[in-house]
């Protein structure tokens, strides 16, 4: 029985990594090749795991991609994801600088935490640009 334990619990982790790995993109790849990289393990993973619809889902948006996709056209869509996001952040700093100047001390964490968030879908927007 201790045998059995250990084997089950790697096994467990084993099937709850695997669509975090799956979703991992090919090193060297970029661009509409990454994304239809992403899509077609993210297929195996719904065909693995019997779920049909969502393999018909993915099936779907892998030939959307594979028909839609340019990576000049994905390019553009992340960059102005980045344009949005820096807006975003400006508009949140000057939201923030109001309400220090107000001094109301919930205003201003309210607007702290705004404005972290808008942060970080900075960062990711500028990390999606990568890709």
């Amino acid at each position: 029985m201790k045998l059995l334990s250990p084997l089950a619990l790697f096994t467990a982790c084993s099937l709850l990594a695997a669509p975090l790995l799956a979703t991992e993109e090919q090193p060297g790849l970029t661009g509409c090749a990454a994304k239809k990289q992403a899509i077609s393990e993210q297929i195996e993973q719904a065909r693995a795991h019997g779920n049909s619809d969502q393999q018909a889902g993915l099936e779907k948006a892998l030939s959307e991609v594979t028909e839609h996709c340019t990576d000049a056209g994905l390019r553009k869509e992340r960059e102005q994801k980045v344009l949005d996001a820096r807006h975003e952040v400006n508009q949140r700093t000057k939201d923030l600088d109001k309400a220090m100047k107000k001094g109301d001390a919930e205003k201003i964490n309210k607007r702290k935490d705004k404005l972290a968030e808008s942060k970080q879908e900075l960062q990711q927007a500028l990390d999606e640009l990568e890709k």
